[in-house]
């Protein structure tokens, strides 16, 4: 572990299976959003949730921190937040229009556009394994999403794979702003606040919004806004100073799995033996890829 670092590669890592589950979980309260709000009045609020649960420590980060951010930083994580927003809300506006097994597919893809993006933004090729891993990852995904059983496409669809390059995109400057700047909460809060404020706006000109569906859609954006937005994508900025993008994104695949567990508990959703099978390549694929680190955990150990 490096001088003064918060955590170690190992820690990092079990920090982003807790943002999986907690993504994965969250998954049951954006499909219950889109009942009551529209998915980008959803968006916005989430994010001015988020916004304000991280506000209080990104404050006593900045007092801390021993100079402000440079101009560079700022507009970097401006981009960041565009990403954030254009993933949220397409994911958000796909689910309305194509079904839950294409839907657990296609946004599992992101895991092997990474990789691409890390190597044209970092200059950095990842290792064979997380390729490797990246492939069984994806056919995971797709016994998982429904027993390799891609049905008919719709809108919503290419909405899901567009978002995937918004979400590679995230993950991968994410790494970027941490090696520049190492203010994860200032980040969080950035993105959070841009990605409400973006919402809202666009709400208010393209939807119906009412008191009424904002006081019904309430428990599902506040847990979108304060677990899923407010904890979990500030873990995920904090955690990913030690662990690479392309690793990373194979970990927070386990969201899937989450999602699959939750849909089977409280939807009561079917989890038959292709599911099951999916779900063991995905744990797979993260376990191929932290071999490495924890084998170096354990010889300083």
């Amino acid at each position: 572990m490096k001088s003064g670092a918060l955590m170690t590669r190992v820690q990092a890592d079990l920090t982003l299976v807790l943002v999986a589950f907690i993504w994965g979980t969250a998954f049951i309260a954006q499909k219950g959003g889109n009942e009551h709000l529209g998915p980008i009045t959803f968006v916005g609020n989430r994010f001015l949730l988020s916004s304000l649960v991280i506000a209080p420590v990104a404050f006593f980060e900045s007092k801390a921190a021993a100079q402000p951010c440079k101009r560079q930083d700022l507009i970097l994580a401006c981009i960041i937040s565009c990403c954030l927003f254009c993933g949220s809300t397409l994911q958000q506006i796909g689910l309305l229009s194509t079904t839950a097994t294409n839907a657990g597919f296609l946004t599992a893809l992101y895991v092997v556009m990474v990789p691409i993006v890390a190597w044209f933004t970092l200059r950095q090729s990842p290792r064979p394994i997380v390729m490797v891993a990246g492939v069984i990852s994806v056919a995971g995904a797709w016994l998982l999403a429904g027993h390799g059983q891609m049905q008919k496409w719709a809108a919503g669809d290419v909405l899901m794979l567009v978002a995937d390059i918004a979400w590679a995109c995230h993950i991968t400057l994410i790494t970027v702003f941490m090696r520049r700047a190492n203010r994860p909460f200032f980040l969080c809060f950035v993105q959070y606040s841009i990605s409400a404020a973006c919402g809202i706006s666009a709400g208010l000109c393209f939807e119906t919004v009412t008191k009424e569906a904002i006081l019904a859609a309430l428990p599902t954006v506040a847990y979108a806004g304060v677990l899923s937005g407010g904890v979990a994508y500030s873990l995920q900025v904090v955690a990913q100073r030690y662990t690479p993008a392309a690793e990373a994104a194979l970990i927070v695949s386990l969201e899937s799995v989450f999602a699959a567990l939750a849909g089977a508990v409280f939807l009561k959703e079917r989890f038959d033996l292709p599911a099951l099978s999916g779900c063991a390549l995905i744990l797979l694929s993260v376990i191929l890829v932290e071999i490495g680190p924890l084998v170096r955990h354990f010889q300083r150990g």
